[in-house]
């Protein structure tokens, strides 16, 4: 097997995922702003994947490349950049005849239809990122069925579970909290069901399928409960594990507004581009 990129090397997703590819190929490439090896001998460059001339010079002689970047959670951003990325990514494939798996999110669906995701969850984005989310996911489908490289998309909701720095509504506002002896925070209503993967399986199906020649073309969900707990059962099951009371605090819309504010606002100052 021969070299497999992930571009957004350093993030969650990223890093558990070049662990797991070492089950399928010993060359392993993680590009990024900031790469940083997960095994001694792979291999980091440093490019913007917003610049098509460092994207393209970055992916050449790739044979799989897994899309995991991540951008600062602000609306007009993620509206002129993620098509952007998409279509350097894509047209670069295509040149070098790599294939693509997406690491994409949940956002494109209606509400009613996200958790859980289904083969027939409706695609009607709620939200202006949503709609961003669907038009990139296009975009990539669009490129296999023209012919001009393989692609698949693999579809997670939150995230939960170990190496988690950022991008985990869960971790930031219920693990953390709980373990402080704090009050758990929700968001809107803790009485509806909420899907959120484990990140290891995350990673590891990733893998698997990005090695299964006829896994493209398709979308794919990632594994996640058949019957997701509700918020209150989250903070339920975090607080036995932890030995803590769950208490629970509901954010109002308001509120969630706000901390998406805040989150961007500290991304941008980390950095631009934000590895998942």
């Amino acid at each position: 097997m021969g070299i497999q990129t992930i571009l957004g090397g350093g993030g969650t997703i990223a890093n558990l995922l070049a662990k797991e590819l070492r089950n399928y190929t010993d060359e392993i490439r993680l590009i990024s702003r900031n790469p940083r090896p997960i095994h001694p001998e792979d291999e980091c460059v440093t490019a913007d994947i917003l610049n098509a001339n460092e994207l393209d010079q970055a992916i050449a002689g790739t044979e799989i490349v897994y899309l995991t970047v991540g951008f600062p959670y602000q609306t007009k951003l993620w509206e002129t950049v993620w098509p952007i990325a998409m279509q350097n990514t894509l047209d670069t494939c295509s040149k070098h005849q790599a294939k693509l798996v997406f690491f994409d999110n949940t956002y494109m669906y209606a509400k009613e239809d996200i958790h859980p995701a289904r083969e027939n969850s409706r695609i009607d984005p709620p939200s202006r990122k949503g709609k961003v989310r669907a038009k990139v996911a296009q975009m990539a489908l669009n490129a296999h069925k023209a012919g001009q490289c393989e692609v698949m998309i693999v579809r997670a909701p939150g995230f939960y579970g170990p190496q988690i720095e950022r991008n985990s509504m869960i971790t930031e506002t219920v693990i953390k909290n709980l373990q402080k002896g704090k009050a758990a925070f929700w968001f809107c209503d803790a009485d509806v069901p909420h899907a959120s993967i484990y990140t290891p399986d995350a990673a590891k199906a990733t893998a698997l399928l990005g090695n299964t020649a006829d896994a493209y073309g398709e979308v794919w969900h990632l594994p996640c409960a058949e019957n997701p707990p509700t918020g209150r059962q989250w903070i339920e099951k975090f607080a036995e594990a932890f030995d803590a009371k769950p208490k629970i605090s509901v954010m109002s819309p308001f509120l969630v507004g706000l901390l998406g504010f805040v989150h961007s606002h500290i991304a941008r100052v980390q950095g631009n581009a934000v590895p998942q």
